[in-house]
């Protein structure tokens, strides 16, 4: 489970990115986040991560503060970011190994890893090659593929769809409600309404570092997600913002 208790950031030049975040993604949910650029996003992700220390509040992987036991709460959780880093003198199966390894992970097999890759629909002619000759989508796949091998119980995502194609962005969606079926928590900072309302069982958006509205599955029924993200994000005065 990933949770926020009045979670808090502001930066040195008084700039409050993160307002008193209150939520909690349970196990088996996927809770996709929207918000233009600067709504606080990403500092949220990097706030869970302990990339950065919050101001006030508390930010929990599995119950755990990721404040105060930062390698610990790391062990139950994997991240993908918007543009996966990989070492691109290593092939995929080297970065895989490596990455696992570094996770604490050990005793697993070529054959492991090629399971993995074959199940992000990266092609197997990629297994072997060099990363830096990858184009984004692959990149994305094996982050993918990195996440899956560490199967931790926890998914943070920084806008993965962005520069995917149709086919693989829908593989990409297949491969998370798979793993929510299995029982993890996803939280997805994303832009991508379309395929997000494919998937996501909560939506949220943010607004100046504030939650300003959250909804389930079952009450966006009948309603167009971009027309309530319009309504939210643009229209509204910022005194009729409710948290």
């Amino acid at each position: 489970m990933l949770e926020t208790i009045n979670l808090t950031k502001r930066y040195e030049d008084g700039q409050l990115a993160v307002d008193h975040l209150n939520f909690k993604v349970e196990p088996g949910e996927i809770f996709c986040m929207f918000g233009a650029n600067g709504s606080g996003k990403t500092t949220t992700i990097n706030l869970f991560l302990n990339f950065i220390p919050p101001t006030e509040g508390t930010a929990l992987i599995e119950g755990i503060d990721v404040t105060k036991e930062p390698l610990r709460s790391k062990d139950y959780v994997s991240f993908v970011s918007e543009n996966v880093t990989l070492y691109g003198n290593f092939t995929a199966f080297q970065n895989l190994d490596y990455f696992t390894k570094l996770a604490g992970k050990r005793g697993l097999t070529k054959a492991d890893y090629a399971k993995a890759m074959n199940s992000v629909g990266l092609q197997e002619e990629a297994f072997d090659v060099r990363t830096k000759n990858y184009s984004k989508g692959m990149r994305q796949k094996l982050g993918l593929a990195i996440a899956i091998v560490k199967d931790a119980p926890n998914i943070l995502l920084d806008e993965p769809t962005s520069g995917l194609d149709p086919k693989s962005g829908q593989e990409f969606l297949n491969l998370l409600i798979q793993m929510r079926d299995k029982g993890k928590s996803i939280f997805m900072s994303t832009h991508d309404i379309f395929r997000a309302k494919l998937i996501a069982d909560r939506v949220g958006f943010m607004k100046k570092g504030r939650l300003v509205i959250m909804k389930t599955r079952q009450e966006l029924q009948g309603e167009d997600l971009t027309e309530l993200y319009i309504q939210y994000m643009e229209e509204r005065s910022e005194s009729e913002l409710k948290p």
